[in-house]
C-alpha cells in the first residue's frame, strides 16, 4: 500500500468513524438510472486515478476523495461539477463516497451517497466508458 492509499484509507476511517452527515442514500438503482437520463443528476466517481482509469462509468465525472481532502485547489475541482443536479457520489464499497458527500454538502451541492460500488454499478447495468 502506497502513502498516498494510506493516507486516504486514514481519512475514510476517521471520517466513517465519526458522526457523519452523509449517509447513504435511499434511492434505488433504478432511480439514480432515471435522474441521470433525464440530466436531473450526475454520477461522481470519487476513487483515485489508478482506479477510474482500469474502469469507470460512461459520463461519470472523476472526483477522487484524495482531492477533496485538500484546501489547495479544492475551489477550481468544484467548479468542474453542476450545482443544479444532483450528485450521486460513488466509490469502489460505499466508504469514501460518504466522506466525499460530506464535503461536497458543505460546498453546497446536492449529494447522495451510494451504496452499491463501482463493480456493482456495472453489474446493475449501468454503462461502462470505452
Amino acid at each position: 500500500m502506497s502513502i498516498r492509499q494510506l493516507a486516504v484509507t486514514v481519512l475514510v476511517l476517521c471520517v466513517t468513524s465519526m458522526s457523519l452527515a452523509a449517509d447513504h442514500t435511499k434511492d434505488s438503482l433504478s432511480t439514480v438510472k432515471k435522474n441521470i437520463k433525464a440530466k436531473k443528476a450526475v454520477l461522481v466517481d470519487v476513487r483515485e486515478l489508478r482506479e477510474w482509469n482500469a474502469g469507470h462509468i460512461k459520463g461519470a465525472k472523476l472526483v477522487p476523495l484524495s482531492k477533496l481532502a485538500k484546501t489547495a485547489g479544492l475551489k477550481e475541482l468544484l467548479k468542474t461539477l453542476p450545482k443544479d443536479k444532483i450528485l450521486y457520489a460513488h466509490c469502489k464499497s460505499g466508504g469514501r463516497c460518504l466522506a466525499a458527500a460530506d464535503v461536497l454538502k458543505k460546498s453546497g451541492f446536492t449529494v447522495r451517497a451510494l451504496k452499491p460500488g463501482y463493480v456493482d454499478l456495472i453489474r446493475a447495468g449501468f454503462p461502462k466508458a470505452k
